[in-house]
């Protein structure tokens, strides 16, 4: 079931929505906060549209939230939209001291969700890493997902057998070094938005967006904001797939899959469309205006081209 949720959370979806931009598009959206409780870790998130007992699940990038489809929610008011932050990530819980977090530990959230909440045959839009996690998860689970949407997302990230050892002490190193890191502090939000912004390919508008749900106040002082997401994300991963391991388990998607391709996107979607677009059994290809985030920066574009895929459902 749905819980309800916590008071962090409520007032961070308060301060949400007395800061623009992300409260007018809260209200087109018409969104209010969910939380789910799973057996090791709480998923924060928000629904919008009109109420629908399967919603679809919107999966977000790496260190973004579930803000990041906000402006895909006020362009698509008329869809049951479920966006839920990764563990780890904006409002949801960091997993436990012992853990890691890897790729295939996202997918194992979501089947405890989904199976949480009696839900099937998922619609699913994921951006970047939550296109990676969705694939797999529709790999794995077909009877799970009917349709699934990749944003400038294409296939996973991968390391050649013979560089196994490498990686391994890459991530290592890694971990070790994380014990030396330390958050930056910022005065602002928007001081913090202007140093995410710094770091992609939008305005400030939709680093203000992330900023105001990945951020959090310090010692309860207003001078002394920090990222809310766990410094683990931030370590290498010590497993990653091998080119063949990934191919094998595109091959085995069952339904149709739509990728929405920047035509401004990363260097390492462009390499993936080039290695995987041949090994989706169903594939719909469509590139449109935009960087990484074109869901954020042309969310009205790739909200049409999104309706219009899961209308030949129907």
């Amino acid at each position: 079931m749905t819980l309800s949720v916590t008071q962090l959370q409520l007032e961070a979806w308060q301060r949400i929505m007395q800061a623009d931009p992300s409260g007018s598009l809260i209200q087109q959206a018409s969104a209010s906060p969910v939380s789910f409780q799973l057996s090791n870790i709480n998923l924060s998130g928000w629904r919008s549209g009109p109420s629908d007992p399967t919603p679809v699940l919107c999966l977000h990038g790496w260190l973004d939230n579930a803000n990041s489809f906000l402006p895909l929610a006020a362009a698509m008011s008329t869809q049951s939209l479920l966006a839920v932050d990764f563990a780890g990530h904006g409002l949801s819980s960091h997993r436990s001291a012992d853990a890691h977090y890897y790729l295939f530990d996202y997918v194992a959230d979501l089947v405890e969700l989904i199976q949480q909440q009696s839900w099937s045959k998922l619609h699913i839009i994921g951006h970047s890493m939550g296109g990676m996690v969705a694939t797999a998860l529709a790999a794995a689970m077909p009877e799970l997902v009917a349709r699934l949407v990749l944003v400038d997302s294409l296939g996973f990230v991968t390391t050649a057998p013979e560089d196994t050892s490498i990686q391994l002490r890459k991530a290592l190193q890694s971990r070790q070094g994380r014990l030396q890191k330390h958050k930056p502090k910022y005065e602002t939000v928007q001081q913090a938005a202007a140093a995410r912004q710094n770091q992609s390919d939008f305005t400030l508008q939709e680093a203000l967006l992330l900023t105001q749900r990945g951020s959090c106040l310090l010692n309860g002082s207003s001078a002394s904001i920090t990222w809310s997401a766990d410094l683990r994300l931030r370590e290498l991963s010590a497993q990653r797939l091998t080119i063949a391991q990934a191919t094998a388990l595109i091959g085995q998607l069952q339904c149709p899959v739509m990728a929405i391709m920047a035509e401004d996107g990363i260097e390492l979607m462009q390499q993936n469309l080039a290695l995987y677009q041949s090994s989706y059994p169903q594939l719909q290809l469509q590139h449109l205006a935009g960087g990484h985030h074109l869901h954020m920066t042309n969310a009205s574009a790739v909200a049409v081209a999104i309706s219009q895929f899961f209308q030949q459902a129907e």
